[in-house]
């Protein structure tokens, strides 16, 4: 009798013990890492509004489309991926000139709408939501109206993509969020 006791007894401490190695989801995804420096990059999803001083007929509100290009008046698709606005703007301004259109022109760009984030898992109002710059990962959450009774409220996992690749990762509640940023709040283990 007492010999069955410990084997039982053993068999519970080697369940239980099996039950500690069981990872939280998303624990083990690489940390966040922080976001680029510099000026914003453009990217498939913004729109732009484009002036062009003394150009109404030129000047308006344009869409970076899937091949992160904007097709402008009389210069067609320019390149907007991956440049800021000073870049863009350098660019539409060298492209109206080389071609004779306008002399010294004067071009201004800004984001008038970032591409969105979207949020998934533990939330209650999970889906696709616009970019705000400065935005958090818990800016993200309360946006999609606040995490569900089961969400794991310490991280979460991020899918970001970099160089080209997209990548998950683990961060923090008060992680940079960036435009085109997938967001997994996860399910907590009890």
């Amino acid at each position: 009798m007492n010999l069955r006791r410990r084997d039982i007894f053993g068999g519970l401490l080697v369940a239980l013990s099996g039950c500690a190695t069981l990872e939280a989801p998303g624990a083990g995804l690489p940390a966040l890492p922080p976001p680029p420096g510099g000026p914003y990059q453009l990217g498939a999803g913004d729109t732009l509004s484009i002036r062009i001083y003394n150009q109404a007929q030129l000047s308006g509100t344009y869409q970076v489309d899937d091949s992160g290009m904007v097709d402008l008046p009389l210069l067609g698709l320019v390149k907007a991926a991956g440049r800021s606005t000073d870049g863009l703007s350098a660019a539409i301004a060298m492209g109206l000139e080389d071609g004779g259109l306008i002399l010294h022109p004067s071009v201004a760009v800004e984001v008038s709408t970032y591409r969105p984030f979207y949020i998934l898992g533990e939330v209650n109002t999970p889906g696709q939501y616009p970019f705000r710059p400065g935005m958090t990962v818990l800016t993200a959450v309360s946006i999609a109206g606040g995490f569900t009774y089961r969400a794991e409220q310490g991280y979460a996992g991020v899918t970001r993509v970099t160089g080209g690749t997209p990548a998950p990762y683990r961060a923090t509640l008060f992680a940079l969020a960036q435009p085109g940023d997938v967001i997994t709040v996860y399910e907590r283990r009890f």
